[in-house]
């Protein structure tokens, strides 16, 4: 819900992943039955189809992406797939929302696919994922939760994300602290490691790479849950109590003006110059891109990751859960062949090797334990809080972009120190009224 946070991260935040059990070849005769009214678009003078597959990845990312584009190209001779990196959001929803779109197949995130398939931008995949078998079972459940609406499938997820905590184990050992294991011990390691020297935070216990996720990650490790069945719960006991955790012992410590000065000074997300890489703040809550990231811009760093402390014994293991997203456009005018190459990509061997190019957990549990991963330190960690019980994902409804609005505000003043948690969601409970297509 709250990523760019996860755009910046598994980019974007930031993702990852020709495949094994799934068809890298023409169009089946089944899938073309299976999308029967769909246009199948032109071919060209060599009568291949041309595709474009517009992603929200750059850099790197992009890279890493368009050798995979080149393997398909490579393994048959019906489709060409032409790869276009733009990360404008924006620009993405005008040409969906258009008459004829620019695009066949695109990406982003879990808990967008509510909101956009009840606009009708999107196309049912179900009688595509039947035709070319693909085991959704095979998919993290908490995943693929975000993946439907009333009832049919519009997008997959290629990759998944958890948060754990993260902690400098130089700065841990200098202060004789051991990585903490409950919230106590959480809140009082956040208060040791946070340094004020002449008026100014040096130094800060426990940061926060995008405050709406990690509020609403710890809601969940203290019980609470942000989605009902009924529609958005924001008031729950235990996310008020998880904010109110966070106010008392991250923010009140220091001041609301010191914190927002600490941040505004932040180097760049994800640089050597990025407040944990660089050692300016000593644990923080993030996802496991961050394995990778450290491997390349802070190599020399110490560092450990852990399960995030749970308020009780019986949410051990409390984590949120989001995915980066395959879908394709209800008005792309090549829908048949989109449906293949998107297959193609989330099969294991091209979700294998996109996610690990990127350093984010594949989708399939299959690839899951791959030996693959095995050289980005920790990544385990992260993979096992993907499949807990206590693995939480954020609800995927037609609401959920204005809500998502209204937390990030009421978050905004609750880190500000403007409002107290349970000010701060009432204001959210008064807007929820007013929310489109609930």
């Amino acid at each position: 819900m709250f990523l760019k946070d996860e755009r910046r991260s598994a980019m974007h935040h930031t993702l990852n992943k020709t495949r094994r059990g799934l068809v890298a070849g023409a169009v089946t005769v089944a899938t073309v039955a299976a999308l029967a009214g769909c246009s199948g678009g032109d071919a060209g003078a060599d009568g291949k189809t041309e595709i474009t597959f517009s992603y929200l990845w750059g850099g790197e990312e992009a890279k890493a992406l368009e050798e995979i584009i080149a393997d398909f190209n490579a393994s048959q001779d019906e489709i060409v797939v032409k790869g276009v990196s733009s990360p404008d959001t924006q620009k993405q929803l005008t040409s969906m929302s258009s008459s004829k779109g620019s695009f066949d197949i695109s990406d982003n995130f879990g808990n967008s696919v509510g909101a956009w398939a009840s606009k009708g931008i999107l196309a049912p995949l179900d009688d595509a994922i039947a035709a070319e078998k693909i085991d959704v079972d095979d998919f993290v459940p908490s995943a693929m939760e975000q993946m439907t609406y009333e009832g049919k499938t519009y997008a997959l997820p290629i990759a998944i994300h958890s948060f754990q905590l993260l902690y400098n184990k130089t700065l841990l050992d200098e202060a004789g602290i051991t990585p903490p294991t409950t919230m106590d011990e959480l809140a009082a390691a956040a208060k040791a490691l946070t340094k004020v020297e002449g008026g100014r935070i040096t130094q800060l216990g426990l940061g926060s790479a995008n405050d709406s996720t990690t509020l609403t990650t710890l809601g969940f490790a203290f019980g609470g849950s942000w989605d009902g069945a009924d529609g958005p719960t924001p008031a729950e006991p235990g996310n008020l109590q998880a904010l109110e955790w966070y106010q008392q012992n991250v923010v009140e410590p220091v001041g609301a003006d010191k914190m927002a000065a600490f941040v505004s000074g932040q180097g760049e997300y994800l640089s050597a110059q990025d407040p944990f890489f660089s050692g300016r703040v000593a644990m923080i809550i993030d996802g496991e891109w961050r394995s990778a990231s450290a491997a390349k811009v802070a190599p020399e760093l110490d560092w450990g990751v852990t399960a995030i402390p749970a308020a009780t014994p019986a949410l051990a293991g409390s984590t949120q859960v989001t995915s980066s997203t395959l879908f394709i456009p209800a008005n792309s005018q090549h829908k048949e062949e989109a449906a293949t190459f998107l297959a193609y990509l989330v099969g294991e061997e091209p979700m294998e090797k996109f996610s690990l190019a990127l350093g984010n957990l594949p989708a399939r549990t299959s690839v899951a334990g791959s030996d693959a991963y095995s050289d980005l330190k920790d990544f385990s960690v992260w993979a096992d809080a993907a499949s807990s019980p206590n693995a939480r994902s954020l609800a995927s409804k037609p609401y959920s972009a204005e809500y998502a609005t209204d937390l990030a505000t009421a978050f905004d003043e609750v880190v500000r120190l403007t409002a107290t948690p349970e000010k701060a969601i009432a204001t959210v409970e008064s807007r929820m009224a007013n929310y489109s297509a609930k």
